[in-house]
């Protein structure tokens, strides 16, 4: 790495020569880097390498619980979804006490730690249903449920100004990090005006495969729409729609 001088001074690249600012001054170097069969075998970089399978797996296994919920999400998802739920399976596969360093895997790992991730960091099931539910997974039945009590929409609902309605949504998923599959179930409230005095309590409830040994998730949101002569249309909010893993069991 050379130091550039003179009176003026370069930041870019021109050839072979890159050109950079750094807390000790302008400097150069020439272009270039590791090469990638140097990366994959050299022992200096064994560390690397194994950084890099495991971020490899969490980084399959979180577009695979995203593709789970893709017909739900559609409507809530921030666009760092994915970002924010691989640096979460990350944390799974690190989990994972069983398998070297290099080979830990998301099946292995603490898929618990998955349970309360907002799919839409902007706007948290807290923030838009203020009320606590109970939310139930029996794996020998393969039955996902979640109890909602009455609700006052004027208090327990946080809705954007021109809502009409709401959509109370749960969704079942049973997921196969290993081969790539999954199965997935949806059930709603169907539509609940925000003009109401009083919903009644909901129960809702979707089923996967009895006594899986696969890890399974259950999501609750809610998402807002707007009646038009009888036509419902999404409100594609960001700051109100809101869904969220409220509860997984590992396998």
């Amino acid at each position: 790495m050379a130091k550039q001088s003179g009176l003026v001074q370069f930041e870019g690249t021109i050839g072979n020569i890159t050109f950079f600012k750094t807390n000790d001054g302008f400097k150069a170097r020439q272009k270039g880097g590791i090469s990638k069969t140097r990366m994959k075998t050299d022992p200096a970089f064994e560390r690397t390498r194994e950084n890099w399978a495991e971020f490899g797996r969490a980084g399959k296994a979180g577009k695979l619980l995203r593709n789970a919920y893709a017909s739900l999400i559609k409507q809530v998802a921030d666009k760092q979804i994915m970002r924010r739920l691989i640096r979460e399976m990350v944390k799974v596969v690190k989990a994972d006490a069983i398998n070297i360093r290099g080979a830990r895997n998301v099946m292995d790992g603490e898929t618990a730690l998955l349970q309360g991730f907002e799919f839409n960091q902007h706007s948290p099931l807290s923030t838009a249903l203020k009320l606590n539910t109970v939310n139930t997974i029996d794996r020998a039945t393969g039955t996902l449920q979640v109890d909602v009590p009455a609700i006052v929409p004027g208090t327990d609902i946080v809705y954007p100004t021109e809502a009409t309605h709401f959509v109370i949504s749960i969704a079942g998923a049973e997921v196969d990090f290993e081969s790539g599959r999954f199965v997935s179930t949806i059930a709603d409230s169907g539509m609940l005006s925000v003009t109401d005095a009083l919903v009644p309590a909901i129960q809702l409830h979707t089923q996967v495969t009895a006594a899986s040994t696969h890890p399974l998730f259950l999501a609750l949101g809610i998402a807002f729409f707007q009646d038009v002569n009888g036509a419902a249309y999404p409100l594609n909010n960001g700051a109100y729609n809101a869904f969220q893993l409220v509860m997984v069991s590992g396998q």
